[in-house]
C-alpha cells in the first residue's frame, strides 16, 4: 500500500479519521485478554488505537507505511513501533494477541488468507486475533487502494482453517451495522508425540 507512503495522503487520512477510534473493539478484547498481555496492532496509522491499547496492554504498533511509523516515533520516541507488512507479518517476535481496526480490508481475499496464516506464526499458544472490517460482499479499487468487504460467513470460512472463531459481531461505525469484527483463538496443534 504505497498510497500511505506519501505525506499528503497520510495528512488526508488523519483528517478523515478524526473522531474515530477502536474503543468498542478494545473493550471486547479486554473481556478475553488479560491486562498486560502483549498485543501487536497491524496498521496503526496515526496511533489512536495504539494509545488506547497501551492503557491496558504492552502494545506494539506496526504499519507498512514508513511515514506513519516515523511520525509516531517523532512524537513518542520510546514507543514500541515497527515497520511491518500485514501480509507477510515478518517479525521474530511473538505476541499474546494481534489486533487491527479496518486495516485488513485493504488486502485482497487471497492476501487476507495469507495474512491470517502468517499471524499464526507470531501468536503464542492460545493467542487471540481481533480484526474489524467494513460489512458487505464486494471488492473495490479507489485511488490505488484495494477494498474488500466481508459478511459473517465469508470471514468464518477464511478463519476456521486455523482458528477457533470466538465471536463475529456486526456493529455501527457510521451507518447502522456497517461494520463487523471477528475474534479468533489460535488452535493448539497437538504435538507429534501425542
Amino acid at each position: 500500500m504505497s498510497y500511505y507512503n506519501n505525506d499528503k495522503n497520510v495528512d488526508q487520512y488523519i483528517e478523515m479519521a478524526k473522531g474515530y477510534d477502536g474503543s468498542l473493539l478494545i473493550n471486547v478484547l479486554r473481556q478475553h485478554l488479560p491486562t498486560n498481555s502483549t498485543v501487536l496492532e497491524l496498521g496503526m496509522g496515526p496511533g489512536k488505537d495504539l494509545m488506547l491499547l497501551n492503557q491496558h496492554y504492552q502494545a506494539t504498533g506496526s504499519d507498512a507505511s514508513s511515514v506513519f511509523v516515523q511520525r509516531f516515533r517523532a512524537r513518542y520516541p520510546d514507543a514500541d513501533v515497527i515497520e511491518l507488512d500485514a501480509i507477510t507479518v515478518e517479525t521474530n517476535r511473538q505476541f499474546d494477541a494481534i489486533y487491527s481496526n479496518k486495516v485488513l480490508y485493504h488486502l485482497t481475499r487471497e492476501q487476507l488468507a495469507q495474512s491470517l496464516e502468517q499471524q499464526l506464526r507470531i501468536l503464542k499458544s492460545g493467542g487471540l486475533v481481533m480484526h474489524s472490517f467494513w460489512y458487505g460482499d464486494s471488492d473495490d479499487e479507489m485511488h490505488g487502494l484495494h477494498f474488500s468487504y466481508y459478511n459473517e460467513q465469508q470471514l468464518r470460512t477464511l478463519a476456521e482453517k486455523h482458528y477457533e472463531v470466538l465471536q463475529i459481531q456486526r456493529y455501527t461505525e457510521i451507518e447502522q451495522d456497517d461494520s463487523l469484527y471477528i475474534l479468533l483463538s489460535k488452535r493448539n496443534v497437538p504435538s507429534s508425540n501425542e
